[in-house]
């Protein structure tokens, strides 16, 4: 890939004065990335697993060749139980080297379909039979018992499955449950049997997000969509044969699979595979800079929660010069936890911003030039990005000046062709292929983007979506509830728990007890189970009586902020937040302090932002000035 170096918004329309069917020649498919890289790099690792992340635990590497040969085994194998390019291979694992078999083998031979292993059996079925799932790979029970259990008892609820193969198994565990080892190793490798031809228009993926109804949806990518994006990534995160990147993240979403996946693959890049859990291990996150230096890695994509763990963990004595920067999206960074992060390990931090209807990567800071903390950045090379304002029917009415804020809209050749459920596809095009993300933001004189809200509801907990319709409605359904409200609070470890706030019909009552275990017994997905149910007289509404959620999140976003603050300030120093909306940049919270006894305020002051810097939150502190 021919390196360019960006700085400003002219540099990616320069690049752009070339077509982008002229940068992806010789690419129709996902496949012909990997075939082009097994010629061009064939004995160089394309990817390396290391067991639980642990930087002392022998890696197993996958060359470009045999990464090769493996993905096409895989597509020979679900050829041979009756996949087409119409039909859908779907996925549950966490991430391990036969995940990457799954995912380029099922677009090779049909449609991947990415499933999250940590959802509800209910959920995964719905998927599966939304999909019409022909063939499951998961994993058996020698690797992961639970996960077993629950997949065996929902792919008896899927009446379109022919097999499962299941990894970590030698034999059989059903006429239509095989090793997924073992057929690999039953099928041609120099070739793809079913003789296809794969077009850049036709179906690659599926990748399930939040829905409107509480259910997941499913948002269809085709090749041309994730070379696209993988290309663009590629060329604004600078990547070349010479990298190494980190993966995390989970292979069941976007980022893993395009941004730790494919955009390397088409450099001849260095993958490696931080264990089957990713960072959702505690050894993984312990071991993480020992794996830096152990692999001289120069690169990884994490969210804010991730940062603010690995700030607390130990990296003096530690070389991890080779890193040249990473990436951060998913949720805001607080621009502290930026500074401290790099002033700790001298590791530049560019924030950027996707969505899965865009493929990943949407926007991102320019690594040549400059970074402004709080920015999205730049749009990517080929994908249009703007803001508009819509009129009082919903629909367009007409670009937003500069700083003007207004719904955040996308076009280009990453933007997905729409959801799987056509219900779900409604009013989200603004006409000529503009899609309206969700967000708003604003863009200012120079072209650079700063999200300032989010038009939808969603709670992000640890990167994966939750429609706070699911919690709502479950609620709703309790004898004595009114009104439920679902919003997400921030947490330090998942980024935002769920929280929601009932009313109460008139002559009934409930404990807060009951309403919990009225939650669990309810809700079918179990991060969507309220970390706190509140009891309000009422509810804020709008003038047409709509429930206003801002006000929600901005008291409990209140809640948690004091709550930490007390345990640092003690009876020495109180804490006053208010928690609004700036006009620039959104929630934003302001922190009163106010000294209670003599030398407090030396004291406590260092501790604040430490105790807030796990929160994407951006705070101001102020002190009263005189003791109480």
């Amino acid at each position: 890939m021919e390196m360019f170096q960006i700085r400003t918004l002219a540099d990616i329309e320069a690049i752009e004065s070339v077509p982008i069917d002229e940068r992806l020649a010789g690419l129709d498919s996902t496949y012909d990335v990997i075939a082009r890289s097994a010629g061009r790099w064939p004995d160089s690792v394309a990817l390396a697993y290391v067991p639980d992340g642990d930087a002392t635990a022998v890696a197993v590497e996958v060359t470009y060749c045999d990464l090769l040969r493996k993905v096409t085994q895989a597509a020979n194998v679900f050829h041979a139980l009756g996949v087409g390019p119409d039909d859908v291979v779907s996925y549950v694992l966490p991430n391990l080297l036969e995940t990457h078999f799954a995912i380029w083998g099922g677009q090779a031979a049909g449609i991947v379909n990415a499933v999250n292993p940590l959802l509800e059996p209910g959920h995964i079925a719905h998927i599966l039979n939304a999909v019409e799932s022909k063939v499951l790979v998961t994993a058996g029970p020698t690797l992961g018992e639970a996960l077993w259990r629950k997949i065996d008892a929902v792919r008896r609820q899927v009446p379109s499955l022919r097999a499962v193969l299941v990894v970590g198994e030698d034999q059989p565990l059903a006429d239509d449950v095989l090793p997924f080892g073992r057929e690999l190793d039953r099928q041609p490798a120099d070739r793809l049997v079913s003789g296809r031809r794969i077009r850049r228009d036709e179906l690659a993926s599926c990748f399930h997000t939040g829905g409107t109804t509480g259910l997941p949806k499913v948002a269809r990518h085709t090749h041309l969509n994730e070379l696209a994006d993988a290309w663009s990534a590629g060329v604004m995160s600078g990547l070349s044969e010479s990298d190494t990147l980190l993966c995390g993240l989970p292979l069941f979403h976007v980022n893993g699979v395009v941004v730790t996946g494919l955009a390397p693959f088409m450099v001849g890049a260095k993958v490696v595979l931080l264990g089957a859990d990713g960072f959702r291990s505690k050894t993984t996150i312990g071991h993480f800079w020992r794996n830096v230096e152990r692999f001289r890695a120069t690169f990884f994509s994490a969210v804010p929660t991730v940062y603010s763990t690995l700030l607390s963990t130990p990296v003096e004595g530690i070389d991890v010069s080779s890193l040249r920067y990473a990436i951060c999206g998913a949720a805001a960074m607080p621009p502290e936890l930026i500074r401290k992060f790099e002033a700790a390990t001298g590791l530049a931090i560019l924030e950027g911003y996707g969505l899965t209807e865009g493929t990943c990567v949407s926007a991102v800071n320019p690594r040549d030039g400059e970074r402004r903390n709080g920015s999205i950045g730049f749009r990517i090379p080929y994908q249009q990005m703007k803001t508009v304002v819509f009129g009082g029917d919903g629909g367009y009415e007409r670009d937003c000046a500069a700083d003007e804020i207004g719904h955040l809209v996308i076009k280009g050749p990453n933007v997905f062709p729409g959801y799987k459920e056509e219900r779900a596809n409604r009013g989200i095009w603004i006409g000529d292929g503009w899609l309206d993300t969700g967000d708003l933001a604003r863009r200012d004189a120079d072209g650079r983007f700063w999200l300032t809200g989010r038009q939808k509801d969603l709670i992000i907990r640890g990167g994966h979506n939750i429609d706070p319709s699911m919690i709502e409605e479950a609620m709703m359904a309790h004898p004595a509830v009114q009104l439920a409200a679902a919003v997400g609070k921030p947490d330090a470890y998942a980024g935002e728990l769920p929280v929601v706030y009932v009313t109460l019909r008139p002559g009934h009552a409930a404990t807060g007890e009951e309403l919990q275990a009225h939650a669990k017994s309810s809700i079918p997905e179990r991060a969507a189970v309220p970390s706190e149910i509140l009891v309000r007289d009422a509810l804020p509404l709008t003038a047409v009586g709509k429930i206003f959620k801002p006000e929600l999140r901005f008291d409990a976003t209140r809640r948690v902020l004091e709550a930490s603050l007390q345990k640092i300030g003690g009876n020495a120093v109180s804490f006053v937040v208010t928690v609004g909306a700036d006009a620039k940049h959104g929630t934003f919270a302001q922190v009163e302090a106010t000294e209670r006894a003599p030398g407090a305020r030396a004291a406590v002051e260092s501790k604040v932002c430490e105790a807030l810097d796990g929160f994407s939150v951006r705070y101001e502190l102020a002190w009263s000035g005189r003791r109480a």
